[in-house]
């Protein structure tokens, strides 16, 4: 099929299929799906289509980072002999961005070495609610053209206003307190932000604020859910103030193990996510907001 006649195109993976194919229609472009296939030794054959515009938008969400970059990489690398000029990365969740110093002698500083190698297949990169800690800014992660790092609060705040009543959100620590404080203040919701003593990547104790917390319906928020550690000591601290309702929504749903089980054993009722990464929970869309930058993004 030959798509060269087009402006731009938006390409993805069979596992992503969807949540791109919501993205072109939001973004009024064309759309294809990777031909992927996988050999018994899980090395990857891929195939694009036969010519390519001028400009090639990749969608792809970067959970299970470690086979997916090799299979974009291979995309990317193949779209530029084929003719793209321009290649775009639309990745949701953007992998590999927490590692930002090395703490001990010896460690790698992943975000860096991740961020270089993306630069260097991709002129653009859009992304959600990217994990940065000592940085500001995505380009200063990744020295592309463009790397630009949009916050999914608008779409949750609209989704917290009609499915909770009266809410009140609580970040399950401090590093979620950007999130929380952007959707409260800008919705007139109230808010508070607990405290974590992290001990391990699975222990963790959650201090939640004083607070008239009885009969509100709280909602856990927070950008991304990986062990569900966090949130599961948010939430049993919360239930001892007998709230009415106690939901958790979320950008990014890892939730790795047993972390719903454990949830929804805790006392949690909703548990919701975006769709940044396709997953049971998924129940808010990032298609038109992502639209709307990338059209910004190109314009510049």
């Amino acid at each position: 099929m030959s798509f060269e006649a087009q402006q731009a195109l938006v390409i993805a993976f069979p596992d992503y299929a969807t949540q791109a194919k919501q993205f072109a229609a939001a973004a009024e472009l064309p759309y294809v799906t990777v031909n992927l296939h996988r050999f018994p030794d899980a090395e990857s054959k891929l195939q694009l289509p036969e010519s390519l515009p001028k400009h090639v938008i990749f969608f792809c969400s970067l959970d299970n980072p470690n086979e997916k970059l090799i299979e974009l990489i291979l995309a990317a690398a193949g779209a530029r002999v084929i003719g793209a000029r321009r290649i775009s990365l639309i990745a949701p969740y953007l992998c590999y961005m927490r590692q930002d110093k090395a703490f001990h002698a010896g460690e790698v500083i992943s975000q860096q070495v991740i961020g270089k190698l993306l630069a260097d297949y991709f002129d653009n990169v859009l992304t959600v609610d990217a994990h940065l800690h000592r940085i500001h800014h995505l380009s200063e992660a990744i020295p592309a053209k463009q790397a630009i790092n949009i916050t999914a609060t608008d779409p949750m705040a609209h989704f917290i206003q009609h499915h909770i009543e009266n809410p009140y959100l609580m970040g399950p620590d401090g590093e979620s307190e950007q999130w929380v404080t952007n959707i409260a203040t800008q919705y007139q919701m109230d808010y508070g932000v607990a405290l974590k003593e992290r001990y391990g990547d699975r222990e963790v104790k959650v201090s939640i604020p004083e607070g008239n917390y009885q009969g509100r319906n709280i909602v856990l928020v927070d950008d991304v859910a990986s062990t569900g550690k966090t949130l599961i000591e948010a939430a049993k601290a919360l239930l001892k103030y007998h709230p009415a309702s106690l939901s958790v929504l979320v950008t990014h749903a890892l939730f790795v193990d047993d972390a719903i089980v454990q949830l929804k054993e805790t006392g949690v009722e909703n548990i919701w996510s975006c769709d940044s990464i396709t997953h049971a929970t998924n129940a808010v869309k990032l298609a038109d907001i992502l639209a709307i930058n990338f059209n910004s993004f190109i314009a510049d």
